[in-house]
């Protein structure tokens, strides 16, 4: 259920295979930031892959189309349900992608710390030709004023667990910027997204998210059972 006090609903059976994993880091880094999440997923039977992307040099639905024959490919290879995990603009990246390219056996999505809402910080740093030049096309999609490749997104028809982040390492950020509580790059609140199956905040901070061992084992358990652990 959703951390709302609302009675919780009857627990999703656990599939007989496992699935396999597509992995979509956050904008302006690469694959390594999830080897710590990929190598727990295989420990759990998860069949994964971890892609690198351009992230700083094409706008979402190009990147979407960048990834298509790749994930394409190993859904063909594994032949059984495909759910997506992505950090930060990964999860944006994972919307934009079902939209456009739905795997036929089509599983669960968690996104940790993704800005569904926007960034307030891309707000403010988006006229800055240094964040133009580090974090290109996809940079200026992360505001909260977003453009028609998000906002033409149809709802969410399929499970989506979001996992939010608490804490800040960039406390002028976190306090002069962002709504609280936030993780220092996203708030609570933008990690929402109507029709999502279920939510859950983290202590951790937007960077170390998909590093948390609480974060990870919450991961592994909406992928198996579509919702999280009570804690």
């Amino acid at each position: 259920m959703l951390r709302n006090g609302r009675k919780r609903k009857v627990r999703a059976p656990i599939q007989a295979r496992p699935g396999g994993v597509v992995l979509l880091h956050g904008i302006a880094v690469g694959s390594w930031t999830l080897k710590r999440l990929q190598r727990a997923l295989e420990a759990e039977g998860f069949a994964t892959l971890n892609l690198d992307y351009a992230s700083r040099r094409k706008r979402l639905d190009a990147l979407a189309a960048d990834c298509h024959p790749a994930i394409s490919g190993f859904a063909e290879e594994h032949g059984g349900p495909i759910h997506l995990v992505g950090h930060s603009m990964g999860g944006l990246l994972a919307r934009v992608y079902v939209n456009k390219y739905r795997p036929e056996q089509l599983g669960r999505v968690v996104m940790l710390g993704t800005p569904n809402g926007g960034s307030e910080v891309a707000d403010l740093l988006k006229d800055l030709a240094i964040y133009r030049t580090v974090f290109g096309p996809a940079g200026l999609q992360l505001t909260t004023e977003q453009d028609d490749t998000l906002t033409s997104l149809p709802p969410v028809d399929y499970p989506v667990g979001i996992i939010a982040g608490n804490r800040t390492i960039s406390p002028l950020s976190s306090l002069l910027i962002l709504p609280s509580p936030n993780d220092g790059r996203v708030s609570v609140q933008s990690t929402r997204l109507p029709g999502m199956a279920d939510h859950v905040v983290v202590k951790s901070s937007h960077t170390w998210l998909v590093r948390h061992s609480v974060a990870i084992d919450q991961t592994v358990a909406f992928l198996r059972d579509g919702q999280f652990r009570v804690n």
